[in-house]
Parts: C-alpha cells; sequence; structure tokens
C-alpha cells in the first residue's frame, strides 16, 4: 500500500521576514503553514504531517495546527541546525507503516494538489521524483566575476518541492551522507549520491519559495487570483410563516421576547431562523428545512432553532459552501422588536460562524393588514449570499 509520511520543514527564523519565522505569517485566510497542510491534508495517500520547526516553537505551532488533527494526524517535531539534520529528524518520527516521504517547503504554501499527485505517482513509479520548472532565464556559470560557461537553458531545470523518495531509500541516502559527511541543501541530492535517477516531475511556476517580504506579496496576488477563478456563488430566499397562540414563548431569532403569545410549531417554531435555515438550504441546493427537520420527527420537537442552524451550516461546509451574508425582515405588528435586533444578529452570526457585518436584520410591519397586522401570525423573509 502507498502510504506517505509529508515532512513539512518549517524552521525559517524570519531573518529577512522582519523578525517573524514566515511559517506564521499570514496569506490570506491562513498562515503560511496551514496553506500547505491543507493542501495535503487533502491526499488520500497521505497518512500523516510531521513539521519540523524550531524548538522554541513547537508549542505555537502545536497549538496552530491542534485542530487540523481531527482531519489527519499531525507529528512536530524540533529541527537541526541543517536543513539536512531537520530533514532527517522528520524522517525518525516516521510511522511504521509508511512507504515514502514527501519533503516540503514550509515556505512554498501555493502548492497544488495536482501537482502534489503527479509527483506522488511518478515517486511510486521510479522510486524517487521531485517538482520542478524549466529555467525561464539564461543561466551563466560566473567565476571571479567573468563568465566562464552558458548551458543549454532547456536542460535546466529549478527544483521544487515536494521532493519524494521511497522511505527506505532514503534513510540510505542519509546513511551515506552521515557516513562521509555530505552536507546538501537539497534532499535530491543524498539520493543522487549513492546513483539512484530522480525523476523530475512538471511543477508549475505559482509554487514558488517565499524568501523576502516582496514574495509575500506576490504570493497574495497569486492567491487571490486562483480564489477568484474558483470561488462560486449563490443566492438563497427563504420565507416562513407561524400562527400567534396563547400558551407558547416567543422566540425570534434565538432571542426570547416577552409577549402575551407565542409562535405555533412542531419545534420552538423560531420564524426568522427558519426562514434564514431555508434560504441557507435553497443557495447550496439542499432542498428545505422540512426535508431535514420534518415534523413529525418527535427528535425535533421543541427543538432550539439556533442548534438547528448550526447544523445546515456545518451540512454546507460539507459541500464546500460558507455564508458570505444575510439580510431577513421580520413581519410582525406586535410586539415591537426594535430593542431584540441587536442580539438576534449576534446569535445567527455566531452560529453561522459569521462576523456581525454578515447579518443585517430587519423589523416592520404591514400597517394592521392581513394575517400580520391583525396580529394572528408572525412571518419572515431571508436572502441569503454563500461561496465557496
Amino acid at each position: 500500500m502507498f502510504r506517505v509520511s509529508v515532512i513539512l520543514v518549517a524552521a525559517g527564523s524570519g531573518t529577512r521576514m522582519g523578525g517573524v519565522p514566515k511559517q506564521f505569517l499570514h496569506l490570506g485566510s491562513m498562515t503560511v503553514v496551514e496553506h500547505s497542510i491543507h493542501t495535503f491534508a487533502q491526499i488520500p495517500s497521505v497518512a500523516e504531517i510531521i513539521v519540523v520547526t524550531k524548538e522554541e516553537e513547537i508549542s505555537r505551532m502545536k497549538s496552530l495546527l491542534d485542530e487540523y488533527n481531527e482531519v489527519i494526524p499531525i507529528k512536530v517535531t524540533a529541527g537541526g541546525s541543517t536543513r539536512q539534520e531537520s530533514v532527517a529528524r522528520g524522517v525518525e518520527a516516521c510511522g511504521q507503516e509508511i512507504t515514502h516521504v514527501a519533503i516540503h517547503d514550509a515556505a512554498r504554501p501555493l502548492v497544488r494538489r495536482k501537482d502534489v499527485e503527479h509527483v506522488f505517482a511518478d515517486a511510486l513509479e521510479y522510486r524517487a521524483a521531485t517538482l520542478g520548472i524549466v529555467s525561464k532565464d539564461t543561466i551563466k556559470v560566473v567565476h571571479h566575476g567573468i563568465i566562464d560557461e552558458t548551458p543549454q537553458r532547456s536542460t535546466l531545470y529549478l527544483t521544487q518541492t515536494p521532493q519524494v523518495f521511497e522511505i527506505v531509500l532514503y534513510r540510505r541516502a542519509m546513511k551515506f551522507a552521515a557516513l562521509h559527511e555530505f552536507d546538501f541543501t537539497d534532499d535530491c541530492q543524498l539520493v543522487e549520491a549513492i546513483g539512484v535517477p530522480v525523476h523530475m516531475t512538471p511543477g508549475d511556476y505559482r509554487n514558488m519559495k517565499l524568501t523576502t517580504p516582496e514574495d509575500i506579496a506576490v504570493a497574495q496576488a497569486l492567491l487571490e487570483e486562483e480564489e477568484r477563478k474558483s470561488s462560486r456563488m449563490r443566492i438563497g430566499h427563504g420565507y416562513d410563516v407561524h400562527r400567534l397562540v396563547e400558551g407558547r414563548k416567543l422566540i425570534l431569532g434565538g432571542v426570547e421576547i416577552s409577549h402575551t403569545v407565542g409562535l405555533l410549531g412542531h419545534s420552538d417554531a423560531d420564524v426568522l431562523v427558519h426562514a434564514v435555515m431555508d434560504a441557507l438550504l435553497g443557495a447550496a441546493a439542499l432542498g428545505d428545512i422540512g426535508q431535514h427537520f420534518p415534523d413529525t420527527d418527535p427528535a425535533f420537537a421543541g427543538a432550539d432553532s439556533i442548534k438547528l442552524l448550526e447544523y445546515v451550516c456545518a451540512l454546507l461546509a460539507k459541500q464546500g459552501y460558507h455564508v458570505g451574508n444575510i439580510d431577513a425582515t421580520i413581519i410582525a405588528q406586535k410586539p415591537k422588536l426594535a430593542e431584540f435586533l441587536p442580539q438576534m444578529r449576534e446569535k445567527i452570526a455566531t452560529a453561522c460562524k459569521v462576523g456581525l457585518d454578515a447579518v443585517n436584520i430587519k423589523a416592520t410591519t404591514e400597517e394592521k393588514l392581513g394575517f400580520t397586522g391583525e396580529e394572528r401570525g408572525i412571518a419572515a423573509h431571508a436572502i441569503v449570499l454563500i461561496e465557496s
């Protein structure tokens, strides 16, 4: 079975980044190191991720990556004084069932899943493989300030990561390097030194290494471009209405409001939250609340609609969506709701894991017209935007 341990080298000092280790810098909504974790965690053949970092950064790294352990096993270990030593410590931490190691620079956060899968396939076939790109520039060999040679550009590649090897092969290469006191800056060199050819898998120019502050700006622009290309926006509308009756609590937007009557329903009859849920489900083409929470199911008798909203948002997350914004309107003659709207916004924003500025709730009347105007019921409309 093909089982890969990803060794993520994240022991940078941040000297050229204003003193902040580049693995902890933010790139978009995640830190640099999280981008790589997110990519590798999606690949079925990856059995574990081993993050090699500085001794003094271990606690910070573990805290940052703790939530990812629910998706894939992550180990954090201390690096050495050189890259070669750091990688060796990562290899020592590999699990017993591992067949291959994939060594990746945490400072390359934009590596694409499809490129990783290609180099994995080549490593399985050739025993050793690395991502790389053809040099766009003409390279000169210079001695003492004078051009000595101009190699043929078509044969020159810029090596990237991940670099992937059979673990048995790489361990043999490590022993050979240690025996001869070789110190290589590139992992392929270790394997080349024992006479094993390394296959070059075509990579992507976006898989750049972050070295200077200017690189961060370029990577941010590339990330934003990629997100624009891949993002999907969908709009949903929800509507709900419940009758007002005696002997029921009045709950709107998760807030209990003192009133002489309340809304009748199988759950807590929170008409506002029900409209929001229907809008979200509709935007994602996931049906409606009647399908997910039928009023014939005793499990939902008296249910807290805010909890149901959290469940709906989790369903959307599984489909790759998150809430962009919510705009809702409550239609009620009585009671006056203005003072309760801020609490409703907060409850709904928390359930949907969005900021307060992404939720707007309004209340209006129908000027004593119709069933809401006659205080026989309360209705709500909601319009939502979801994004992938």
